[in-house]
């Protein structure tokens, strides 16, 4: 069983920046793909970044290509996402996903095996 939190959320306004944290407990986060999804109000859970096991390779949604990265960190199993030059549109709540197969990146939320609660993100215009 994996454990998932995610940190760093909060109120930030346009054009400004933040960094999520997603931190596994009970197990290594590097036998799992990992990526970032996100969910506004009455919105579907869409696809944000993702990254493969080693961190050498990432993919990205349209709507945060150019602006967001995602990174990982095996030895502090951890995973980041930096978001910058925020929109409004950023509005959601984000929530980290593990992949425990060696495919990874996957925009279908149902192809992710554990999910962190999410943490609040807020942009204001």
């Amino acid at each position: 069983q994996v454990q998932l939190v995610e940190s760093g959320g909060g109120l930030v306004q346009t054009g400004g920046s933040l960094r999520l944290s997603c931190t596994a407990s009970a197990r290594s986060l590097s036998s799992f793909g990992m990526s970032w999804f996100r969910q506004a109000p009455g919105k579907e859970r869409e696809f944000a970044a993702g990254i493969n096991r080693s961190g050498s390779t990432t993919t990205y949604g349209n709507s945060v290509k150019g602006r967001f990265t995602i990174s990982r960190d095996n030895n502090k199993n951890t995973v980041y996402l930096q978001m910058t030059s925020m929109k409004p549109e950023d509005t959601a709540v984000y929530y980290c996903a593990a992949r425990n197969q060696p495919s990874w990146g996957y925009q279908d939320p149902h192809e992710y095996d554990y999910w962190g609660q999410g943490t609040q993100v807020t942009v204001s215009s």
